[in-house]
């Protein structure tokens, strides 16, 4: 049976995730409201720089309800050469360190909006607590991937 393979907390989080349904909403309000029904008090939001403007609109809506983290991805504000040579120039990412300050602040559910492949992969690895996505990275189509997956999909027909 398939449910077997399911532990006990994975299993809470399906039920949660069902009954934070609501039908006609919006992705946000589907996690304020799996929040809410977790009974967590602090959310961690690791965000891209180049969504910051939306990153505080989200942070602004959830303070309503819970107490909100946020950090950008220039947190330490790492030079890129220490990462990839003495030839690149600017500031690194850092999700793990978005990742460790939100542990050190005691973040109970994170939110991701925007980090680059790989960095989402990072902070998730380092995460430790369950973590969610809002919004991808998609530079060409808005941050709206689905529009890129038509575009294939109209030129492989």
């Amino acid at each position: 049976m398939i449910r077997e393979s399911y532990n006990e907390d994975e299993l809470a989080v399906m039920r949660l995730a069902e009954e934070a349904l609501e039908r006609g909403a919006t992705r946000l309000v589907e996690i304020r409201n799996f929040a809410l029904k977790s009974g967590y008090k602090k959310i961690g939001l690791a965000h891209c720089m180049a969504v910051a403007k939306e990153a505080e609109v989200v942070k602004q809506f959830l303070s309503k309800d819970f107490e909100v983290l946020a950090i950008d991805c220039k947190t330490g504000k790492l030079p890129k050469s220490e990462f990839l040579g003495d030839s690149a120039v600017g500031i690194s990412c850092n999700p793990l360190g978005q990742a460790e300050y939100l542990a050190a602040n005691g973040s109970e559910m994170n939110i991701v909006m925007g980090l680059c492949v790989g960095h989402d992969m990072v902070f998730g690895m380092n995460s430790t607590v369950p973590t969610t996505t809002l919004l991808v990275k998609d530079r060409v189509h808005k941050h709206n991937p689905i529009e890129g997956i038509k575009n294939i999909g109209e030129k492989a027909l």
